[in-house]
């Protein structure tokens, strides 16, 4: 007797029909029906697909980047984005607001009417109007597709059934796919629309906290992006947080980047102010004061007055320190055995030795001389002539005709430039002043001063040569203590390269972010 299986345990182990078609059809959801893994939005930067809010187109050129990012943060990082996503400027769309409140009256559900409308934002980047015109992003409304989908208020049409496939579309697709590859490919992008899509994505990139794309073993390259991304955050009101990424970027250049700083000071300068590096804005304000006036031309351009007052009060304060040792160093004198000055009566020999010491100082620190006048033809025509303070001279002038011009007398000429004339006009002073405090000295040695004693043959011999040398000596040592102040340096990298003085100080209070 064969035993079989009841009908109803049969049906009762199968379940119902909708069971297994819900389990098959679930088994089936994460298949893909193109031969590959099934297409999963991303949700990273630069496109947060899921919780982005704000979308921003950036084009150069064939190439267009786009963005899907999230107020909060940019809003966080720059006061442009503030600003514009505000209340009083905003142009932002609400995400499916006919669709919630439509679905919420149908449903009577209360939580769909009370859900809060989600807000949306698009920027795009417009050139301008002309090539002068900076490239700025500009607030658009949502007036068609974009990374958010379809604006379009209406809700989709209600279907029964899935519509059925169409043959004509399959084609169309299989079409499209094989033309690709023969389609004509974009222009290449020129090196200013390449650097402006940089510099917009290094500046998303920094305000999500990722490293920016900088180059890091050209230095000369790393600055000339450094200074255009710089521009660009102060053009959108980010510098407080695009700043410290950038210090960070060229401080680890090292030594390399002081060496660099000596040569270029001015434009490191706007460079260290801008990301507000107190490095190398105090790096740079060194080389800067003590090479003043040099360069103020181009400082006066690029930097906001604030600055400037800090230049000139710091090469006030350089100033008055070099005038107060070179007075000293002009009366620095030599003593007799009985604690009296040396003058030509007491001690003739060593009266010498301050007067060879104070003759290398005045050359040294003076100016370099004026070049020699152009010589002037002169008339004398007449009474009238002699008795007016000018002259007649002809100018001969490249590209002109020539053409007689009046010039006023040359002593009135002298004394209106000589008023205007900066302080200090010894480009090597500094160098001066580090001669005068090396250890040991490298001026006046053996054979200046054989040869200056021996402009007074009656003197000269070989034991007053040798007590003038031990006399200078001890001048030197006397100078050398006085320049002391001046040999200080507040550079991070070497200054002894320089023709000027590197020993300004800098304090917390110099730089001006900090007022």
């Amino acid at each position: 007797m064969v035993s079989q299986v009841e009908p109803s345990q049969s049906l009762a182990l199968r379940g119902p029909s909708s069971v297994v078609s819900r389990s098959s059809r679930h088994r089936r959801h994460g298949r893909s029906h193109a031969g590959g893994s099934s297409f999963v939005p991303q949700n990273e930067f630069p496109v947060f697909s899921h919780t982005g809010d704000v979308e921003i187109l950036v084009k150069a050129g064939s190439q267009t980047n786009r963005y899907l990012l999230h107020r909060i943060i940019l809003t966080q990082c720059s006061g442009f984005f503030e600003a514009s996503t505000s209340q009083e400027w905003s142009k932002a769309s609400n995400e499916g607001g006919v669709e919630l409140a439509r679905i919420g009256e149908d449903s009577g559900s209360e939580s769909a009417r009370n859900k809060e409308i989600k807000k949306r934002w698009r920027y795009e980047l417009d050139t301008g109007a002309s090539d002068d015109d900076i490239p700025m992003l500009v607030q658009k409304e949502n007036t068609h597709a974009s990374l958010f989908g379809s604006t379009d208020a209406r809700p989709p049409p209600v279907r029964n059934k899935p519509p059925s496939s169409n043959p004509s579309f399959f084609r169309s697709v299989a079409n499209l796919s094989l033309s690709t590859p023969q389609a004509s490919s974009a222009p290449p992008l020129s090196p200013q629309d390449q650097d402006l899509l940089n510099d917009y994505d290094n500046l998303f990139r920094i305000f999500y906290n990722y490293p920016p794309a900088l180059d890091p073993i050209d230095i000369a390259t790393a600055y000339i992006q450094c200074k255009s991304l710089l521009t660009l955050a102060d053009l959108y009101d980010a510098l407080a947080v695009v700043g410290p990424r950038i210090d960070h970027h060229l401080l680890q250049f090292q030594s390399r980047l002081w060496k660099q700083i000596a040569k270029y000071p001015s434009s490191y300068l706007k460079l260290g102010y801008l990301a507000q590096s107190k490095s190398i804005f105090q790096e740079a304000l060194i080389h800067v004061v003590g090479a003043w006036p040099m360069g103020e031309r181009h400082i006066r351009h690029q930097l906001p007055d604030t600055v400037l007052d800090i230049i000139e009060d710091k090469a006030e304060e350089l100033d008055d320190l070099v005038g107060k040792i070179e007075g000293r160093l002009y009366r620095l004198s030599l003593m007799t055995s009985r604690g009296e000055r040396v003058n030509p009566h007491n001690s003739y020999l060593d009266w010498l030795v301050m007067s060879l010491f104070r003759q290398w100082l005045a050359d040294s620190t003076s100016p370099p001389p004026a070049p020699p006048m152009p010589r002037v033809s002169q008339s004398r025509n007449g009474g009238g002539h002699a008795r007016n303070n000018t002259i007649q001279v002809t100018v001969a002038a490249t590209h002109h005709n020539n053409q007689t011009v009046q010039q006023f007398h040359p002593s009135s000429t002298v004394s209106s430039s000589s008023s205007n004339a900066p302080t200090n006009t010894n480009p090597h002073l500094g160098r001066v002043f580090r001669t005068l405090g090396t250890t040991p000295s490298s001026y006046l040695g053996h054979d200046e001063c054989k040869k200056f004693l021996k402009l007074t043959p009656e003197i000269y011999s070989r034991d007053n040569l040798k007590k003038f040398e031990k006399r200078l000596e001890e001048m030197k040592s006397l100078a050398r203590d006085m320049v002391r102040p001046l040999m200080r340096s507040g550079l991070l990298g070497e200054g002894t390269h320089v023709s000027y003085l590197v020993c300004t100080k800098v304090t917390e209070r110099d730089f001006p972010w900090n007022e």
